[in-house]
Protein backbone atom coordinates (compact mmCIF):
# COMPACT_ATOMS: atom_id res chain seq x y z
CA UNK A 1 0.00 0.00 0.00
CA UNK A 2 1.83 3.29 -0.66
CA UNK A 3 0.49 6.61 0.18
CA UNK A 4 -0.63 9.03 -3.10
CA UNK A 5 0.52 12.36 -3.13
CA UNK A 6 -2.98 13.47 -3.74
CA UNK A 7 -5.46 14.02 -1.20
CA UNK A 8 -9.45 14.16 -1.04
CA UNK A 9 -11.42 16.68 0.50
CA UNK A 10 -14.60 16.54 1.81
CA UNK A 11 -16.86 19.70 2.02
CA UNK A 12 -20.11 20.75 3.67
CA UNK A 13 -22.78 22.92 2.42
CA UNK A 14 -23.58 24.15 5.97
CA UNK A 15 -20.22 26.17 6.26
CA UNK A 16 -18.52 23.38 8.07
CA UNK A 17 -14.67 23.24 7.57
CA UNK A 18 -13.86 20.91 4.87
CA UNK A 19 -11.70 18.06 6.10
CA UNK A 20 -8.63 16.28 4.16
CA UNK A 21 -8.04 12.62 3.80
CA UNK A 22 -5.22 10.65 2.52
CA UNK A 23 -5.49 8.42 -0.57
CA UNK A 24 -3.35 5.06 -0.90
CA UNK A 25 -2.63 3.23 -3.95
CA UNK A 26 -3.01 -0.44 -4.46
CA UNK A 27 -0.19 -2.21 -6.98
CA UNK A 28 -3.71 -2.25 -9.31
CA UNK A 29 -7.32 -1.30 -8.76
CA UNK A 30 -8.62 1.77 -7.37
CA UNK A 31 -7.22 4.03 -5.05
CA UNK A 32 -8.59 4.28 -1.37
CA UNK A 33 -9.51 6.80 0.67
CA UNK A 34 -8.41 6.33 4.28
CA UNK A 35 -11.29 7.41 6.20
CA UNK A 36 -10.11 6.15 9.72
CA UNK A 37 -10.25 10.00 11.39
CA UNK A 38 -13.48 10.41 9.50
CA UNK A 39 -15.86 10.53 12.69
CA UNK A 40 -12.97 12.00 15.53
CA UNK A 41 -12.72 15.15 12.45
CA UNK A 42 -16.66 15.63 12.06
CA UNK A 43 -18.75 13.16 13.94
CA UNK A 44 -20.10 11.39 10.92
CA UNK A 45 -20.15 7.91 9.60
CA UNK A 46 -20.24 6.44 6.08
CA UNK A 47 -23.35 4.89 4.82
CA UNK A 48 -22.16 1.85 2.98
CA UNK A 49 -24.73 -0.97 3.34
CA UNK A 50 -23.28 -3.88 1.74
CA UNK A 51 -19.67 -2.30 1.72
CA UNK A 52 -19.99 -2.10 -1.59
CA UNK A 53 -17.42 0.55 -2.34
CA UNK A 54 -15.38 -0.12 1.14
CA UNK A 55 -12.09 -1.71 1.97
CA UNK A 56 -12.13 -3.14 4.98
CA UNK A 57 -8.53 -4.41 4.63
CA UNK A 58 -5.45 -4.40 2.66
CA UNK A 59 -4.51 -7.87 1.36
CA UNK A 60 -2.28 -9.91 -1.06
CA UNK A 61 -3.87 -12.61 -1.97
CA UNK A 62 -6.68 -12.43 -4.43
CA UNK A 63 -7.45 -9.84 -6.92
CA UNK A 64 -10.39 -9.02 -9.46
CA UNK A 65 -11.19 -6.83 -12.07
CA UNK A 66 -15.07 -6.94 -12.29
CA UNK A 67 -14.89 -5.27 -15.89
CA UNK A 68 -11.98 -6.89 -17.33
CA UNK A 69 -13.02 -10.18 -16.65
CA UNK A 70 -10.14 -11.14 -14.51
CA UNK A 71 -9.41 -13.32 -12.10
CA UNK A 72 -5.69 -13.45 -10.14
CA UNK A 73 -4.46 -15.68 -7.28
CA UNK A 74 -0.95 -13.74 -6.52
CA UNK A 75 -0.79 -12.21 -9.29
CA UNK A 76 -1.32 -15.57 -11.32
CA UNK A 77 -4.17 -15.39 -13.71
CA UNK A 78 -6.57 -18.19 -12.59
CA UNK A 79 -6.72 -19.17 -16.76
CA UNK A 80 -2.68 -20.80 -16.08
CA UNK A 81 -3.43 -21.68 -12.68
CA UNK A 82 -6.67 -23.54 -14.18
CA UNK A 83 -4.68 -25.31 -17.02
CA UNK A 84 -1.24 -25.96 -16.00
CA UNK A 85 -1.57 -26.34 -11.86
CA UNK A 86 -2.85 -28.96 -9.29
CA UNK A 87 -5.12 -27.83 -6.39
CA UNK A 88 -2.54 -28.58 -3.79
CA UNK A 89 -0.08 -26.18 -5.76
CA UNK A 90 -2.57 -23.75 -5.56
CA UNK A 91 -2.91 -24.38 -2.49
CA UNK A 92 0.27 -23.56 -1.40
CA UNK A 93 0.12 -20.43 -4.04
CA UNK A 94 -2.01 -18.98 -1.97
CA UNK A 95 -0.95 -19.66 1.39
CA UNK A 96 2.95 -18.76 0.98
CA UNK A 97 2.75 -16.47 -1.72
CA UNK A 98 4.62 -18.61 -4.22
CA UNK A 99 4.50 -21.25 -6.95
CA UNK A 100 6.40 -24.36 -4.91
CA UNK A 101 9.43 -25.75 -6.39
CA UNK A 102 9.21 -29.55 -7.04
CA UNK A 103 10.84 -30.27 -3.17
CA UNK A 104 8.60 -27.53 -1.76
CA UNK A 105 5.47 -29.42 -3.51
CA UNK A 106 6.30 -33.08 -2.57
CA UNK A 107 7.07 -31.90 1.22
CA UNK A 108 4.15 -29.82 1.14
CA UNK A 109 1.86 -32.58 -0.46
CA UNK A 110 3.08 -35.06 1.82
CA UNK A 111 2.44 -32.98 4.75
CA UNK A 112 -1.26 -32.58 4.10
CA UNK A 113 -1.12 -36.70 2.74
CA UNK A 114 -0.17 -37.52 6.61
CA UNK A 115 -3.15 -35.05 8.13
CA UNK A 116 -5.89 -36.49 6.15
CA UNK A 117 -7.45 -38.87 8.58
CA UNK A 118 -9.86 -37.26 11.42
CA UNK A 119 -10.21 -38.29 14.47
CA UNK A 120 -11.55 -41.48 15.40
CA UNK A 121 -14.34 -39.55 17.79
CA UNK A 122 -15.23 -37.56 15.61
CA UNK A 123 -17.80 -40.19 13.67
CA UNK A 124 -19.78 -40.49 16.71
CA UNK A 125 -19.87 -36.92 17.02
CA UNK A 126 -21.77 -37.37 13.04
CA UNK A 127 -23.70 -40.10 14.51
CA UNK A 128 -25.71 -37.84 16.55
CA UNK A 129 -27.09 -35.97 13.30
CA UNK A 130 -30.36 -37.44 11.68
CA UNK A 131 -29.95 -39.66 8.63
CA UNK A 132 -31.84 -36.57 6.93
CA UNK A 133 -30.31 -33.87 8.03
CA UNK A 134 -28.72 -31.26 5.46
CA UNK A 135 -24.71 -31.86 4.66
CA UNK A 136 -23.94 -28.25 5.55
CA UNK A 137 -25.50 -28.29 8.95
CA UNK A 138 -23.10 -31.62 9.59
CA UNK A 139 -20.59 -29.75 8.06
CA UNK A 140 -20.75 -26.69 10.46
CA UNK A 141 -20.70 -28.88 12.77
CA UNK A 142 -18.11 -30.97 12.61
CA UNK A 143 -15.52 -27.74 11.54
CA UNK A 144 -16.69 -26.31 14.70
CA UNK A 145 -16.10 -29.29 16.56
CA UNK A 146 -12.06 -29.94 15.37
CA UNK A 147 -11.36 -27.18 17.79
CA UNK A 148 -12.42 -29.71 20.62
CA UNK A 149 -10.30 -33.19 18.93
CA UNK A 150 -6.75 -30.56 17.57
CA UNK A 151 -7.02 -27.78 20.51
CA UNK A 152 -3.20 -28.47 20.33
CA UNK A 153 -3.05 -25.81 17.31
CA UNK A 154 -5.36 -23.50 18.61
CA UNK A 155 -3.13 -20.64 19.68
CA UNK A 156 -3.75 -17.88 17.02
CA UNK A 157 -0.41 -16.27 18.32
CA UNK A 158 2.09 -19.17 17.72
CA UNK A 159 2.72 -18.80 13.94
CA UNK A 160 3.38 -22.87 14.20
CA UNK A 161 0.15 -23.24 15.48
CA UNK A 162 -1.39 -21.11 12.70
CA UNK A 163 0.03 -23.15 10.00
CA UNK A 164 -0.41 -26.89 11.25
CA UNK A 165 -4.03 -25.80 11.32
CA UNK A 166 -3.94 -24.67 7.92
CA UNK A 167 -2.12 -27.70 7.10
CA UNK A 168 -4.96 -29.85 9.14
CA UNK A 169 -7.99 -27.92 7.50
CA UNK A 170 -7.28 -28.28 4.25
CA UNK A 171 -6.61 -32.14 4.50
CA UNK A 172 -9.61 -32.81 7.11
CA UNK A 173 -11.91 -31.18 5.23
CA UNK A 174 -12.53 -33.50 2.24
CA UNK A 175 -12.37 -36.64 4.40
CA UNK A 176 -15.35 -34.75 6.76
CA UNK A 177 -17.23 -34.28 3.12
CA UNK A 178 -17.30 -37.20 2.41
CA UNK A 179 -18.28 -38.72 5.93
CA UNK A 180 -21.24 -36.00 5.52
CA UNK A 181 -22.59 -37.53 2.57
CA UNK A 182 -21.97 -41.14 3.61
CA UNK A 183 -24.03 -40.79 6.67
CA UNK A 184 -26.82 -39.11 4.89
CA UNK A 185 -27.05 -42.24 2.33
CA UNK A 186 -26.22 -45.08 4.84
CA UNK A 187 -23.09 -46.04 3.55
CA UNK A 188 -20.32 -46.61 5.97
CA UNK A 189 -17.17 -44.56 5.99
CA UNK A 190 -14.23 -45.04 3.69
CA UNK A 191 -11.06 -44.33 5.27
CA UNK A 192 -8.06 -41.97 2.93
CA UNK A 193 -5.30 -43.69 1.44
CA UNK A 194 -2.14 -42.10 1.01
CA UNK A 195 -1.56 -43.28 -2.05
CA UNK A 196 -3.60 -41.07 -3.96
CA UNK A 197 -4.06 -37.52 -5.60
CA UNK A 198 -5.84 -34.82 -3.06
CA UNK A 199 -8.87 -35.23 -5.97
CA UNK A 200 -8.50 -39.07 -6.04
CA UNK A 201 -8.67 -39.88 -2.69
CA UNK A 202 -11.56 -37.55 -2.10
CA UNK A 203 -13.55 -39.42 -4.98
CA UNK A 204 -12.64 -42.52 -3.69
CA UNK A 205 -13.88 -41.71 0.06
CA UNK A 206 -17.02 -40.66 -1.50
CA UNK A 207 -18.05 -43.24 -4.10
CA UNK A 208 -16.57 -46.47 -3.09
CA UNK A 209 -18.12 -49.36 -1.55
CA UNK A 210 -16.28 -52.03 0.38
CA UNK A 211 -18.00 -54.48 -1.85
CA UNK A 212 -15.90 -53.52 -5.30
CA UNK A 213 -12.40 -51.80 -5.93
CA UNK A 214 -12.94 -48.53 -6.62
CA UNK A 215 -11.65 -47.29 -10.18
CA UNK A 216 -9.96 -43.77 -10.61
CA UNK A 217 -11.11 -41.95 -13.83
CA UNK A 218 -8.37 -39.46 -14.29
CA UNK A 219 -10.50 -37.21 -16.48
CA UNK A 220 -13.28 -37.29 -13.84
CA UNK A 221 -10.40 -36.36 -11.20
CA UNK A 222 -8.90 -33.29 -13.00
CA UNK A 223 -12.34 -31.83 -13.62
CA UNK A 224 -13.08 -32.35 -9.52
CA UNK A 225 -9.21 -30.54 -9.27
CA UNK A 226 -10.07 -27.96 -11.35
CA UNK A 227 -13.47 -27.03 -9.29
CA UNK A 228 -11.42 -27.44 -6.29
CA UNK A 229 -9.12 -24.60 -7.95
CA UNK A 230 -11.42 -22.22 -9.20
CA UNK A 231 -13.13 -21.90 -5.78
CA UNK A 232 -10.07 -21.64 -3.94
CA UNK A 233 -10.46 -18.07 -3.37
CA UNK A 234 -12.58 -14.83 -4.59
CA UNK A 235 -11.18 -11.49 -2.67
CA UNK A 236 -13.67 -10.62 -0.16
CA UNK A 237 -16.63 -11.95 -0.58
CA UNK A 238 -19.28 -13.02 2.35
CA UNK A 239 -17.97 -15.60 3.81
CA UNK A 240 -14.41 -14.51 3.30
CA UNK A 241 -15.36 -11.31 5.07
CA UNK A 242 -17.45 -13.52 8.08
CA UNK A 243 -14.04 -15.34 8.74
CA UNK A 244 -12.30 -12.21 9.18
CA UNK A 245 -14.71 -10.90 11.07
CA UNK A 246 -14.92 -13.73 13.37
CA UNK A 247 -11.34 -14.27 13.14
CA UNK A 248 -10.63 -10.57 14.56
CA UNK A 249 -11.96 -11.67 17.80
CA UNK A 250 -9.15 -13.79 18.26
CA UNK A 251 -11.15 -17.09 18.25
CA UNK A 252 -9.71 -20.50 16.99
CA UNK A 253 -9.29 -21.15 13.97
CA UNK A 254 -11.79 -23.91 13.38
CA UNK A 255 -14.65 -21.72 14.97
CA UNK A 256 -13.74 -18.90 12.18
CA UNK A 257 -13.96 -21.28 9.46
CA UNK A 258 -16.85 -23.13 10.60
CA UNK A 259 -18.53 -19.18 10.56
CA UNK A 260 -17.34 -19.44 7.14
CA UNK A 261 -19.18 -22.46 6.48
CA UNK A 262 -22.19 -21.47 7.65
CA UNK A 263 -22.27 -18.17 5.65
CA UNK A 264 -21.59 -19.79 2.57
CA UNK A 265 -24.61 -21.98 2.83
CA UNK A 266 -26.76 -19.27 1.72
CA UNK A 267 -28.52 -19.35 -1.69
CA UNK A 268 -27.07 -15.68 -2.95
CA UNK A 269 -23.69 -17.45 -1.98
CA UNK A 270 -22.17 -21.22 -1.79
CA UNK A 271 -25.95 -22.22 -2.55
CA UNK A 272 -26.26 -20.71 -6.10
CA UNK A 273 -25.18 -23.74 -7.78
CA UNK A 274 -27.39 -25.61 -6.14
CA UNK A 275 -30.47 -23.35 -6.94
CA UNK A 276 -29.00 -23.77 -10.03
CA UNK A 277 -29.61 -27.32 -10.07
CA UNK A 278 -32.83 -27.17 -8.91
CA UNK A 279 -34.16 -24.44 -11.57
CA UNK A 280 -33.19 -27.13 -14.05
CA UNK A 281 -35.07 -29.94 -12.61
CA UNK A 282 -38.10 -27.45 -12.24
CA UNK A 283 -38.22 -26.94 -15.72
CA UNK A 284 -36.79 -30.25 -16.84
CA UNK A 285 -40.67 -31.40 -14.78
CA UNK A 286 -42.38 -28.58 -16.66
CA UNK A 287 -41.65 -30.12 -20.09
CA UNK A 288 -37.81 -29.02 -20.75
CA UNK A 289 -36.16 -28.06 -24.25
CA UNK A 290 -39.85 -27.44 -25.21
CA UNK A 291 -40.12 -24.88 -22.96
CA UNK A 292 -36.80 -22.99 -22.82
CA UNK A 293 -38.60 -20.18 -24.43
CA UNK A 294 -41.04 -19.45 -22.86
CA UNK A 295 -39.20 -19.65 -19.60
CA UNK A 296 -37.03 -17.34 -20.65
CA UNK A 297 -39.66 -14.99 -21.90
CA UNK A 298 -40.68 -14.94 -18.20
CA UNK A 299 -37.68 -14.00 -16.68
CA UNK A 300 -37.70 -11.07 -19.21
CA UNK A 301 -41.07 -10.19 -17.79
CA UNK A 302 -39.81 -8.60 -14.35
CA UNK A 303 -43.62 -8.96 -13.26
CA UNK A 304 -43.15 -12.75 -13.59
CA UNK A 305 -41.36 -13.92 -10.50
CA UNK A 306 -39.10 -16.14 -12.35
CA UNK A 307 -35.36 -16.19 -11.59
CA UNK A 308 -32.52 -17.32 -14.05
CA UNK A 309 -29.97 -18.62 -11.56
CA UNK A 310 -26.26 -19.49 -12.70
CA UNK A 311 -26.25 -15.95 -14.69
CA UNK A 312 -24.58 -12.99 -14.07
CA UNK A 313 -22.39 -11.93 -11.52
CA UNK A 314 -22.10 -9.42 -8.59
CA UNK A 315 -18.53 -8.89 -9.65
CA UNK A 316 -17.80 -9.36 -13.24
CA UNK A 317 -19.53 -7.22 -15.25
CA UNK A 318 -18.02 -9.29 -17.98
CA UNK A 319 -17.61 -13.09 -18.51
CA UNK A 320 -16.99 -14.63 -15.34
CA UNK A 321 -13.37 -15.90 -16.19
CA UNK A 322 -14.01 -19.55 -13.99
CA UNK A 323 -17.18 -19.94 -16.35
CA UNK A 324 -14.73 -20.27 -19.57
CA UNK A 325 -12.76 -22.78 -17.71
CA UNK A 326 -15.51 -24.42 -15.96
CA UNK A 327 -17.30 -24.68 -19.46
CA UNK A 328 -14.44 -26.55 -21.13
CA UNK A 329 -14.40 -29.18 -18.66
CA UNK A 330 -18.31 -29.32 -18.27
CA UNK A 331 -17.76 -30.83 -22.44
CA UNK A 332 -14.76 -32.97 -21.07
CA UNK A 333 -16.87 -34.74 -18.62
CA UNK A 334 -20.38 -35.23 -20.29
CA UNK A 335 -18.21 -36.51 -23.46
CA UNK A 336 -16.46 -38.93 -20.66
CA UNK A 337 -19.77 -39.86 -19.24
CA UNK A 338 -21.14 -40.47 -22.09
CA UNK A 339 -24.13 -38.17 -20.79
CA UNK A 340 -24.52 -35.51 -23.72
CA UNK A 341 -27.63 -36.89 -24.78
CA UNK A 342 -28.91 -36.89 -21.24
CA UNK A 343 -31.96 -34.89 -20.72
CA UNK A 344 -31.37 -32.35 -18.10
CA UNK A 345 -27.93 -31.29 -19.90
CA UNK A 346 -29.64 -31.27 -22.91
CA UNK A 347 -31.68 -28.51 -21.58
CA UNK A 348 -28.82 -27.07 -19.77
CA UNK A 349 -27.37 -26.59 -23.32
CA UNK A 350 -30.53 -24.94 -25.00
CA UNK A 351 -30.63 -22.42 -21.97
CA UNK A 352 -27.54 -21.23 -22.30
CA UNK A 353 -27.56 -21.31 -26.07
CA UNK A 354 -30.32 -18.46 -25.59
CA UNK A 355 -28.26 -16.56 -22.79
CA UNK A 356 -25.52 -16.13 -25.26
CA UNK A 357 -27.43 -15.27 -27.83
CA UNK A 358 -30.71 -13.00 -27.16
CA UNK A 359 -29.99 -9.24 -26.91
CA UNK A 360 -31.87 -9.16 -23.71
CA UNK A 361 -29.50 -11.50 -22.00
CA UNK A 362 -26.28 -10.31 -24.18
CA UNK A 363 -26.84 -6.16 -23.40
CA UNK A 364 -27.15 -7.01 -19.50
CA UNK A 365 -23.96 -9.28 -19.80
CA UNK A 366 -25.69 -11.99 -18.20
CA UNK A 367 -23.19 -14.33 -18.84
CA UNK A 368 -23.28 -18.20 -17.13
CA UNK A 369 -21.34 -17.97 -14.23
CA UNK A 370 -19.24 -20.72 -12.57
CA UNK A 371 -22.08 -21.47 -10.23
CA UNK A 372 -24.20 -22.62 -13.76
CA UNK A 373 -21.11 -25.06 -15.21
CA UNK A 374 -20.02 -26.24 -11.90
CA UNK A 375 -23.20 -27.48 -10.91
CA UNK A 376 -23.93 -29.41 -14.16
CA UNK A 377 -20.25 -31.04 -13.67
CA UNK A 378 -20.80 -32.35 -10.55
CA UNK A 379 -24.47 -33.82 -11.01
CA UNK A 380 -22.43 -35.39 -13.83
CA UNK A 381 -20.14 -36.80 -11.16
CA UNK A 382 -22.59 -38.14 -9.09
CA UNK A 383 -22.28 -35.82 -6.36
CA UNK A 384 -25.86 -35.08 -4.93
CA UNK A 385 -27.02 -31.44 -5.12
CA UNK A 386 -27.63 -30.73 -1.95
CA UNK A 387 -23.51 -31.87 -1.48
CA UNK A 388 -23.15 -28.82 -3.95
CA UNK A 389 -22.03 -26.54 -1.04
CA UNK A 390 -19.97 -28.39 0.81
CA UNK A 391 -17.74 -29.02 -2.62
CA UNK A 392 -17.39 -25.39 -2.28
CA UNK A 393 -16.42 -24.94 1.57
CA UNK A 394 -13.86 -27.78 0.69
CA UNK A 395 -11.93 -25.57 -2.04
CA UNK A 396 -12.88 -22.17 -0.43
CA UNK A 397 -11.28 -23.47 3.15
CA UNK A 398 -7.98 -22.59 2.03
CA UNK A 399 -8.95 -19.04 0.95
CA UNK A 400 -10.64 -18.49 4.00
CA UNK A 401 -7.24 -19.96 6.30
CA UNK A 402 -5.31 -17.58 4.39
CA UNK A 403 -7.48 -14.23 4.60
CA UNK A 404 -7.23 -15.44 7.97
CA UNK A 405 -3.65 -15.38 8.83
CA UNK A 406 -2.87 -12.86 6.77
CA UNK A 407 -5.29 -10.77 9.29
CA UNK A 408 -3.66 -11.75 11.93
CA UNK A 409 -0.37 -10.93 10.54
CA UNK A 410 -1.60 -7.58 9.93
CA UNK A 411 -0.02 -5.06 11.91
CA UNK A 412 -3.42 -2.64 11.47
CA UNK A 413 -5.89 -5.17 11.97
CA UNK A 414 -8.53 -4.45 15.04
CA UNK A 415 -11.79 -6.29 15.98
CA UNK A 416 -14.13 -5.72 13.45
CA UNK A 417 -17.11 -2.92 14.62
CA UNK A 418 -18.64 -1.57 11.53
CA UNK A 419 -21.06 1.26 12.36
CA UNK A 420 -24.98 2.14 11.56
CA UNK A 421 -27.39 4.49 10.73
CA UNK A 422 -29.94 4.08 13.71
CA UNK A 423 -33.76 4.77 12.42
CA UNK A 424 -35.40 3.42 15.90
CA UNK A 425 -37.02 5.63 18.75
CA UNK A 426 -34.68 8.20 20.40
CA UNK A 427 -34.91 8.21 24.48
CA UNK A 428 -38.05 7.36 25.78
CA UNK A 429 -39.65 6.54 29.49
CA UNK A 430 -40.87 3.36 30.15
CA UNK A 431 -44.32 3.70 31.29
CA UNK A 432 -46.77 1.88 34.52
CA UNK A 433 -48.33 -0.91 32.64
CA UNK A 434 -51.53 0.38 33.19
CA UNK A 435 -50.47 3.58 30.89
CA UNK A 436 -49.29 1.49 27.85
Amino acid sequence: MQLSDKKATLSFSDGAPSVEFPIYKGTVGPDVIDIRKLYGSTGKFTYDPGFLSTAACQSKITYIDGDKGELLYRGYPIEQLATKCDFLETCYLILNGELPNETQRKDFVGRVTQHTMVHEQMQFFLRGFRRDAHPMAILTGLVGAMSAFYHDSTDINNPTHREISAIRLIAKMPTLVAMAYKYTIGQPFVYPRNDLSYSANFMRMMFAVPAEEYKVNEVLVRALDRIFILHADHEQNASTSTVRLCGSSGTNPFAAIAAGVACLWGPAHGGANEACLNMLEDLQAQGGVAKVGEFMEQVKDKNSGVRLMGFGHRVYKNFDPRAKLMQETCKEVLAELGLENDPLFKLAMALEKIALEDDYFVSRKLYPNVDYYSGIVQRALGIPTALFTGIFALARTVGWIAQWNEMLSDPEYKIGRPRQLFSGYAARDVKPIAQR
